[in-house]
């Protein structure tokens, strides 16, 4: 899988998730968590990280299937450490979706939204 961020985030992976999920749901888009690389590395034990090579690391990825008005659902990665999250889609394997539902996740993703409710 190939990985080309679109847009950037200047926070950690959660607080960007939290903020991509509000920001789909304003535009009438419906985004499902089916990945956290952090629930995942906990289930395993002395799991160190690869690039870092500890097990206390802040790498993190998740993967959001995001569904619009078309039948299939459009995957999005969010990878994040040091305080820096991406956004890529899931390209390869038959994996891009549909080209009217991308520019309506990045259209709403790009938005300018108030802060995040609390």
């Amino acid at each position: 899988m190939i990985l080309s961020p679109f847009l950037t985030f200047p926070c950690d992976c959660d607080k960007a998730c939290r903020r991509v999920q509000f920001q789909l749901a304003q535009a009438g888009l419906r985004a499902v968590q089916t990945f956290d690389l952090q629930s995942a590395r906990h289930a395993l034990s002395e799991c160190p990280c690869p690039p870092h090579g500890t097990a206390e690391c802040d790498c993190q990825m998740v993967v959001l299937l995001v569904y619009g008005k078309a039948e299939e659902p459009l995957t999005l990665i969010l990878h994040g450490n040091q305080g820096v999250t991406w956004v890529s889609f899931a390209e390869g394997t038959g994996q891009m979706g549909d080209a009217k539902l991308m520019s309506a996740v990045q259209a709403a993703l790009k938005a300018n939204l108030p802060a995040l409710p609390r």
